[in-house]
C-alpha cells in the first residue's frame, strides 16, 4: 500500500480515544482514513475528535520503523487479506499487526484454548486435537499463552500445518518470554503471529479480552480443553457465542477442577466433542462453504478441470477403497489407520467431491476419484 496510505491506517490506530467500535460505522460507510484524520464527523464527540486530530504520531513512527526492520506487515480492513469473518464484528480490529504468511487469516480455522496450568492429560488432548485438525487441513489458533494454548500451537507444528498465534502485546515482543522459540518455529513453519496491538505495548489485563475476542472471531468454531470456572478461556467461548461461532469442550472427571469450566459450557449449550472428528464433521457444513468460496470455478468438482492433485496418504485410501461400497472399518483394517483419522480423511474427500456417502454408512469412489 502507499506510504501515506500505511501512516493514514497507523493513525487511526494511535488515536486514542478513537477506537474500532467508533470508526467502524464511518469506514464502513465508505469515509477513507484520510477523511477521518483530516476532517473528523462532527457526530463524534470532542474527545474523539480531538484524537483523531492529534494521532500519536511518535507510535506512527517506531511502528514504520518495526515494519521496515522486520519484514512485518500491517493488514488494514481494506486489505483483501483482512477476514471477513473478523471484519463483520461491531468492534473489529481497524488493522492487524501481523509477523509471517498473511493468508493464514482467511483460512478455515479453529480456536483451541484451556488452562494456563492444564493436566498432562489435558495438554495431550489438546496437542492430539491439533495435530489432527492441522493433517486435516485446518489452521490452528490459539493465544500463545502458557499451558493448553501452547500444546496447541505446537500440536499443529507436529500435524505439519501452520498456525495462527494472537498475542496481547505487540509483536516486537513475546509473552510471556518463555514463549520466544515457539513463536519463532510458528513463523518458520509458515504460520503468523497476529495482534492489534502497536509496537511496544506491554501485556495488560484489559489486553486479554481484546485479544480474545480476535481469536474467536478468526474461528469457525472454538474448542476449550481444560478450563477452570474462573478461566480467561471461558472469556473466549462467551465472546465466541455472541459472535455466533461454534463452541465445543471437551469434558473432563467430576473430581478435575480443570473440568468445570468445560461442563458448565456443555451445560449452557457448548457442544461435547470425544474426538477430532467429531469437531469436523460438526463444522462440516461451514467448511462446505469455506472451501466453495475458496476453490476457483475451474477446480469445482464436476468441472473438466482435474482435481487438485492429493497427498499419498489420501491417494492409498482411495485405493484401498476399489470402486464397491465399502464401510469405515473395513478401511481402517485395510489402511491400518486408526478410525479418526479414517473418519476425517472421508469427510474431506467428500467435501472435494472424491467419494460420497451411501446407506448403511458405506463410502463409493466418484468420478472425481482419480488420484
Amino acid at each position: 500500500m502507499p506510504d501515506e496510505t500505511l501512516r493514514s491506517w497507523l493513525a487511526l490506530v494511535h488515536s486514542k480515544g478513537a477506537g474500532p467500535a467508533v470508526l467502524n460505522p464511518f469506514l464502513r460507510s465508505g469515509i477513507t482514513p484520510e477523511e477521518l484524520l483530516a476532517e473528523p464527523p462532527a457526530q463524534l464527540g470532542e474527545r474523539q475528535r480531538l484524537a483523531l486530530k492529534n494521532p500519536d504520531w511518535t507510535g506512527v513512527e517506531a511502528d514504520l520503523a518495526w515494519l521496515q526492520e522486520t519484514g512485518g506487515r500491517l493488514v488494514p480492513q481494506d486489505s483483501p487479506d483482512y477476514p471477513e469473518r473478523l471484519g463483520a464484528l461491531p468492534d473489529a480490529p481497524l488493522a492487524l499487526y501481523l509477523l509471517g504468511d498473511p493468508k493464514l487469516l482467511t483460512t478455515p480455522q479453529i480456536a483451541i484454548v484451556g488452562s494456563r496450568n492444564p493436566t498432562r492429560g489435558g495438554e495431550q488432548t489438546a496437542r492430539d486435537f491439533a495435530s489432527h485438525l492441522a493433517r486435516s487441513g485446518i489452521t490452528v489458533t490459539s493465544g500463545l499463552a502458557l499451558g493448553i494454548d501452547s500444546a496447541a500451537h505446537r500440536g499443529a507444528l507436529e500435524g505439519g500445518g501452520p498456525t495462527v498465534a494472537v498475542t496481547a502485546t505487540g509483536l516486537d515482543r513475546v509473552y510471556p518470554a518463555s514463549n520466544r522459540e515457539l513463536a519463532h518455529a510458528i513463523i518458520e513453519q509458515g504460520g503468523a503471529l497476529v495482534s492489534e496491538f502497536p509496537t511496544g505495548t506491554a501485556p495488560r489485563p484489559g489486553h486479554f479480552p481484546r485479544r480474545n475476542r480476535i481469536i474467536s472471531g478468526l474461528s469457525l468454531g472454538v474448542l476449550v480443553v481444560e478450563a477452570a470456572l474462573k478461566s480467561g478461556s471461558l472469556i473466549t467461548a462467551r465472546l465466541a457465542a455472541e459472535q455466533a461461532r461454534e463452541v465445543f469442550a471437551i469434558p473432563g472427571s467430576i473430581h478435575n477442577p480443570l473440568a468445570r469450566g468445560c461442563h458448565r459450557l456443555i451445560r449452557e449449550g457448548a457442544k461435547l466433542v470425544e474426538t477430532a472428528t467429531d469437531l469436523l464433521e460438526e463444522l462440516a457444513p461451514h467448511l462446505q462453504v469455506y472451501l466453495g468460496e475458496a476453490v476457483e470455478p475451474g477446480n469445482r468438482p464436476g468441472n473438466d478441470a482435474p482435481p487438485p492433485a492429493l497427498d499419498p496418504q489420501y491417494q492409498d485410501l482411495l485405493e484401498a477403497m476399489g470402486f464397491d461400497p465399502v464401510s469405515t472399518d473395513r478401511l481402517v483394517e485395510r489402511t491400518g489407520l486408526p478410525p479418526e483419522t479414517v473418519s476425517s480423511m472421508l469427510l474431506l474427500l467428500e467435501m472435494e467431491g472424491r467419494v460420497a456417502s451411501v446407506p448403511g454408512g458405506r463410502f463409493v469412489r466418484t468420478g472425481n476419484s482419480t488420484p
